[in-house]
């Protein structure tokens, strides 16, 4: 099977089609044809080797991506599934070597994989799960109770977009953040407060919350700038495993999502919010494989709103 990937790390430049056997099912796991896959901040760490301890041992080449979406193409023996070959599925992908989202086919554990949302095209679909089980997994971790205030940095990327929407169905108060030209886009998200986007984020929530809110949702990744944002005692969930500190008695939660890789329940809830209008699935335009290195060129440019797709 073709997949995208690098046998030498570096930009964009470094990813090409690479040749790979096709991956056959074992007990508990079911096989995709991909569709689509999301381009996502993380697949970028693989390809340029900031990862390249951690693969040290592993030869390559290296395939990143941990969303797909597509058609359940095999199921094996013994896999906890009502899924039938045919339907059309999204799945979470913990990605190793040369196994990872930007292949033709992948095979994932039967409890990484959900239906896809009615009405939503392959390209929609891949941008839900792992962006979406990482704030179901960080609002879980934090615990807050209906009318709570929590506030989210980086609320109009595709991270904080999902924790404004999710955390507005949570029965929460939400304060986030935006740029000019993002503010209206994440007050249709829900946001209750928008603040102006910026180093001052704990500034900006504190004039609104003179306490602090109740806990935060670092997607913006301001690590300790983050940490004045919440109150005495208060929680804040962060995405890139940024421990923080104990002072004021506040709690950081790294929130690493490979903890709910499995977790087929919460990723169909996420189905159902989709479905319900309760999360907006949110794309720029997609490239086909023939075009592979453009959407890497567009994230690391920087301003993507929502999330780039590869399509297969």
């Amino acid at each position: 099977m073709r997949a995208v990937g690098v046998t030498e790390f570096g930009g964009p430049e470094a990813l090409h089609v690479v040749e790979l056997p096709e991956p056959q099912v074992g007990p508990g796991q079911v096989r995709i044809r991909v569709r689509a896959a999301a381009v996502n901040p993380t697949d970028t760490l693989i390809r340029s080797g900031a990862r390249a301890q951690q693969l040290k041992d592993i030869p390559p080449p290296y395939v990143p991506g941990m969303d797909v979406a597509g058609t359940l193409d095999q199921i094996g023996e013994d896999a906890a599934t009502d899924l039938r070959p045919g339907e059309r599925v999204m799945a979470i992908v913990v990605p190793s070597g040369s196994h990872g989202a930007y292949s033709e086919f992948v095979v994932v554990p039967a409890g990484s994989v959900a239906r896809a949302p009615a009405g939503a095209t392959d390209a929609e679909a891949a941008t839900l799960p792992m962006n979406g089980l990482t704030v179901r997994l960080a609002l879980d971790v934090l615990d807050l109770a209906p009318g709570q205030t929590l506030a989210v940095s980086g609320a109009a990327g595709a991270v904080g977009g999902y924790a404004v929407q999710l955390a507005r169905a949570a029965g929460l108060r939400v304060i986030a953040d935006a740029a000019p030209r993002d503010e209206q886009l994440v007050k249709e998200l829900g946001a209750d407060v928008v603040v102006p986007r910026g180093d001052d984020f704990g500034a900006q929530v504190r004039a609104v919350a003179p306490h602090g809110a109740d806990a935060v949702i670092d997607a913006a990744l301001l690590d300790h700038l983050a940490i004045p944002a919440v109150r005495d005692g208060g929680r804040v969930a962060t995405v890139r495993g940024f421990p923080g500190t104990q002072e004021r008695g506040t709690v950081c939660h790294p929130v690493l999502v490979r903890g709910y890789a499995r977790e087929q329940a919460k990723l169909d809830g996420l189905r159902q919010q989709a479905e319900d209008g309760q999360i907006t699935l949110r794309w720029p335009p997609r490239s086909r494989r023939s075009r592979l290195r453009r959407p890497h060129r567009r994230l690391e440019a920087g301003g993507v709103r929502g999330r780039l797709v590869l399509e297969f």
